[in-house]
């Protein structure tokens, strides 16, 4: 009686795991290029690649830096995943898992620093914002930074409008001969629905009046309160993102 030989099929989820691992990072690899691109683009555009020097001379933050540090990292690790995952090697494959690692761990001691030491962050948070409103005319993109948040959370400086006193343009100094003396930029402003057409001049002279009476034309609260309002309103949300974070990496590891 002839043997019979059985044929089994082998699994193809390693296959699939590879393909899919390769697949995701050359999304990643892609993305992370393009946000570098734009970044040394924009640094082009502000002639700071022909003068280094420039990088220093900003006294807040350059925007530019997030776009330059994060699409290096991710430029960085789409390609060990995605040439580690299409030629199997190992080398590359731990290089990856082990930057996610790290990436995680920050994540977490971020998160665990953050609320047992929540009063010297806030302090550090003040004093991020209050440096980057003495910049608020060095940068344009600095500058649109801070009046995207302004507007995005309802808020004025850091602890409140008296935090432009800083900045050489709005402070109520006498001798000041600046047109925005004693004023605020037009994102702290309320802002009126029928308007059809931004008013950049709401802010001009505000801090001249009474608090009582700046309420009805500016946002009087400042941007630490309004962002931890919002980490509080938005708690879950905010958590969900980073236990997504943590599981993508974790799977991908």
């Amino acid at each position: 009686m002839p043997s019979k030989h059985h044929h089994f099929q082998e699994p193809e989820v390693g296959c699939c795991g590879k393909y899919f691992l390769f697949g995701f990072n050359i999304v990643f690899w892609v993305l992370g290029a393009l946000f570098l691109a734009i970044g040394l683009w924009a640094w082009g555009e502000k002639g700071v690649l022909s003068n280094i020097s420039a990088l220093t001379d900003l006294g807040g933050l350059d925007p530019v830096w997030l776009f330059v540090v994060v699409g290096g990292v991710m430029s960085v690790l789409g390609f060990a995943g995605c040439i580690g995952a299409l030629r199997e090697n190992t080398f590359l494959l731990k290089f990856f898992s082990m930057f996610l690692g790290l990436i995680f761990f920050l994540e977490l001691a971020t998160g665990i620093l953050a609320f047992v030491f929540k009063d010297w962050i806030r302090d550090q948070l003040n004093l991020f914002i209050n440096n980057n409103v003495k910049a608020y005319r060095d940068d344009i993109d600095l500058q649109n930074l801070i009046d995207f948040a302004q507007e995005y959370w309802s808020c004025c400086g850091a602890r409140g409008p008296n935090d432009w006193n800083l900045n050489i343009y709005f402070n109520c100094t006498d001798l000041n001969p600046s047109r925005e003396r004693c004023g605020v930029p037009f994102s702290c402003c309320v802002r009126d629905p029928a308007e059809d057409v931004l008013n950049t001049q709401c802010g001009y002279d505000v801090r001249l009046k009474l608090e009582l009476e700046q309420q009805g034309f500016i946002h009087t609260k400042g941007c630490v309160g309004q962002f931890e309002k919002w980490l509080q309103d938005n708690l879950i949300v905010v958590a969900g993102v980073f236990v997504g974070i943590a599981l993508l990496q974790e799977q991908m590891e």
